[in-house]
């Protein structure tokens, strides 16, 4: 038998590229009411036997029969039946070796994933399918992360008991608190929540939950088995194949039907272990290792998957184009998107502009890997780093700001600055700008970042704030857990949050959830309606962020409508261009429906209010630390704002004809000396770049 090491050599030989990259978009199998054709890409076979099963697992197959070579390392085996509902596997005679394996491009399998089953896939079709459609794009994209256990095993939420964590619960849209008929939960709750995509955390079929198991068992599933498959465990019958599909589909339908986008997170950086059907079928190729025969573990989870390679690649991009197409999913969260290459990413990126339209689908992930990653013959990793080789509508979670924000994710104890860290200003500002200016690294434009404080890794930003304040009351972590959320959501970027960060969701402290009880995990509605203050005051940042264009710009040029930056220490200020386009130089500008033409924002994270001199008339109070509606009527500001402690107020100016020229005049004349405890940064923020665009 090769090693792994001599594996890898004959990937790389010219012989092998030559002979056995296969360009076909038919491997897996092919099933409809004209007959079934099965096709398997396994180059270093000798022989593949395949055999029909009448279940899902245990038994013998009533049928085995011998597969034939094709070319470029196919294997084929034609039927003139319709077998939907067959299962099937694989024997694999590799160098006087056999072994048993599914089929790694299947779309469907029998309960666990381990014996695969052909379907018709329009009889999975729920009625209306063909019509579905998602809503129509907003100003804004707001960013629900949800894993579909968690959304709906609590009692309290009012599903019904069989639906309960599983995809039937999203298709329930009108559920309330205890069923009491009066508090909503559920969908009906996110659409009050102003939120307008849900991303669904891996939904794929794992392999760290045993699908016959009861309800409690757990985990958040990045663990991928069979990458085209709905995951069991969510199903009601996860015995027979097709029913999770059309389960799933229903899922996405009604999520439609309810005014969301559908996000969809994917793990194609590693699978849930070394023995996969990628293995078993194809030994080493899927695979990254070191020239020195060690196995590539930049995922920490003991393999890499070598997306540069051609076949591999084909497979990542053929899998997102399925999901797409046959689920009609909205978008992608790649995990660990830094060990994917920069090639690939922009291949799928290219191949759902031209499908979809541009940037209609939305992509972004996760610019980051556990340790260095073998990758071959020059392939560039899509690290955060690498963001300007990127198209500009690939996104990236911008760990930056969540830091400067909240403090270190990986070390507990370290405070960001709104719990106290100092010099966190200039960060704070960059974050503002989507990173859009210069430093480590440099986003093309607002397009790519995505800017958060929490997701499933890590601690929710509640315990966060009490690990990091310890003798903090909760009506000051609260007050704190308000200005995180409005200072994230009047940064450039595309906004992004973790379920129940809005209700100040808890694990006790845990750091990382992944296998925890579900009764650690669950939302817990009754504390939705508990902290109601804490969810209402989302619900109006929400609703006024998308009434900004100016933190709604996700083009090149966003950036240039932040000017007027003043900091000190806990204090920061700043304006923000409102208008709905910046335009060339006389051009008529609009608004696009919102009333302001300018804003002024102001971060006070100190323990004593800050007065803020305001520099004309026709400012009015937006938003406080209080009350995020405060936009639904008239708040007018004197000549100064005090600024209450641990806070955020956003500001907006109705007097468009010389709002912004008097900013500039003002910036002019301070920067003829700035105060020893107020400095203008007007090199780090593009004053000057929008003084030339206005000249």
């Amino acid at each position: 038998m090769k090693t792994a090491l001599e594996w890898k050599k004959y990937y790389l030989s010219p012989g092998f590229r030559d002979h056995y990259i296969y360009s076909g978009t038919d491997l897996g199998v092919s099933c409809s009411d004209s007959g079934t054709a099965f096709k398997l890409w396994s180059p270093s076979a000798d022989s593949i036997t395949l055999n029909l099963y009448h279940e899902g697992s245990g038994g013998r197959p009533y049928q085995s029969v011998p597969m034939e070579r094709m070319e470029k390392g196919v294997w084929s085996w034609n039927s003139e039946e319709c077998l939907h509902g067959v299962y099937y596997d694989f024997l694999i005679r590799r160098e006087e070796e056999t072994v048993r394996s599914a089929d790694p491009y299947a779309k469907a399998c029998g309960i666990n994933g381990r014996r695969s089953m052909a379907v018709d896939l329009r009889k999975t079709d729920p009625s209306g399918w063909e019509e579905d459609r998602p809503p129509e794009k907003g100003p804004e994209q707001i960013i629900y992360e949800l894993h579909v256990k968690e959304f709906s095993w609590d009692p309290s939420g009012g599903f019904p008991e069989a639906y309960r964590g599983k995809y039937k619960a999203f298709t329930c849209p009108d559920t309330t608190l205890n069923g009491d008929g009066i508090h909503p939960t559920g969908l009906r709750y996110l659409r009050d929540l102003g939120v307008t995509h849900v991303q669904i955390m891996p939904a794929y079929d794992y392999g760290s939950v045993d699908e016959r198991a009861g309800d409690e068992e757990f985990n958040w599933g990045y663990d991928p088995v069979n990458y085209n498959v709905p995951e069991g465990s969510y199903s009601l019958d996860p015995e027979h194949g097709e029913v999770r599909i059309r389960e799933m589909k229903e899922m996405i339908q009604s999520l439609h039907r309810q005014g969301f986008r559908v996000i969809m997170d994917v793990v194609y950086n590693h699978t849930y272990s070394l023995d996969s059907w990628f293995q078993r079928t194809a030994p080493w190729y899927f695979y990254r290792m070191f020239d020195d025969g060690r196995i590539s573990n930049g995922s920490a989870c003991t393999n890499d998957v070598a997306s540069e390679r051609e076949m591999c690649a084909k497979y990542i991009l053929e899998s997102v184009l399925y999901w797409t197409e046959e689920y009609h999913v909205d978008g992608f969260r790649f995990d660990l998107m830094g060990l994917l290459d920069v090639d690939l990413m922009n291949r799928i990126r290219r191949a759902l502009d031209e499908k979809y339209g541009r940037g209609e689908k939305i992509m972004f992930g996760e610019p980051w890997r556990a340790d260095n990653s073998a990758m071959e013959e020059g392939a560039v990793p899509a690290l955060k780093e690498n963001i300007r080789l990127l198209d500009e509508n690939i996104g990236m979670f911008c760990d930056d700001t969540r830091d400067a924000v909240k403090g270190s994710a990986l070390k507990i104890r370290r405070p960001g600055f709104i719990n106290g860290a100092e010099e966190k200003e200039d960060d704070v500002i960059r974050g503002v700008s989507a990173c859009c200016l210069p430093g480590d690294y440099r986003a093309k434009a607002p397009s790519q970042i995505i800017t958060y404080v929490s997701a499933h890794d890590n601690q929710t930003l509640w315990d966060k704030l009490a690990e990091t304040l310890p003798d903090a009351d909760e009506t000051e972590r609260m007050r704190l857990n308000r200005m995180a959320a409005a200072l994230y959501m009047t940064c450039q970027g595309t906004l992004f949050f973790l379920s129940g960060e809005e209700f100040a969701r808890t694990k006790e402290g845990m750091e990382d959830s992944f296998n925890a009880p579900i009764t650690l995990n669950r939302l817990d509605w009754v504390r939705a309606w508990k902290n109601r203050e804490l969810v209402e005051y989302y619900q109006g940042l929400i609703a006024l962020r998308k009434q900004l264009p100016g933190l709604c710009d996700k083009s090149e040029h966003a950036a240039e409508r932040i000017h007027g930056v003043e900091k000190e220490p806990g204090l920061i200020r700043f304006q923000v261009d409102n208008r709905s386009c910046l335009g060339a130089a006389g051009a008529e500008e609009t608004n696009g429906g919102s009333r302001w033409q300018e804003l002024k924002i102001i971060y006070n994270r100190g323990k004593s209010e800050q007065a803020v001199p305001l520099d004309q008339s026709g400012w009015e109070i937006l938003c406080d630390g209080e009350n995020s509606r405060l936009w639904e009527g008239r708040c007018p500001a004197g000549p100064q704002v005090n600024v209450p402690p641990q806070s955020v107020m956003v500001l907006g100016l109705t007097e468009a004809s010389n709002a912004h020229g008097d900013a500039e005049q003002t910036a002019d004349a301070a920067g003829a000396g700035d105060s020893q405890n107020s400095v203008r940064d007007s090199e780090r923020i593009s004053d000057s770049i929008w003084r030339k665009k206005a000249v």
